[in-house]
C-alpha cells in the first residue's frame, strides 16, 4: 500500500455550520412531532394540553417520583 501526500481539501465553515444547525433543527421537530404523536394519537388527549406548563410539570412529576 502506498500513501499518498496530498493535501486534503476542506470544507468551508460556514457549510459545516450549516450541517449542524439543520441536523439540529431536523432532531428538534423530531421531538416536537413525537410529542404530538404520543400525546395526541396514542394518549387520546387534546393537542393544545402540549404546550401547557402544567402537563411537563405532571410528567416530570410522574418520571421522577420516588
Amino acid at each position: 500500500m502506498t500513501e499518498d501526500n496530498q493535501p486534503v481539501a476542506k470544507r468551508p465553515a460556514w457549510i459545516v455550520i450549516l450541517r449542524i444547525v439543520l441536523v439540529l433543527l431536523v432532531l428538534v421537530v423530531a421531538l416536537a412531532a413525537g410529542t404530538v404523536v404520543g400525546y395526541v394519537v396514542f394518549g387520546k388527549q387534546d393537542a393544545s394540553d402540549i404546550w401547557s406548563w402544567s402537563t411537563w410539570q405532571h410528567v416530570f412529576d410522574l418520571v421522577f417520583a420516588s
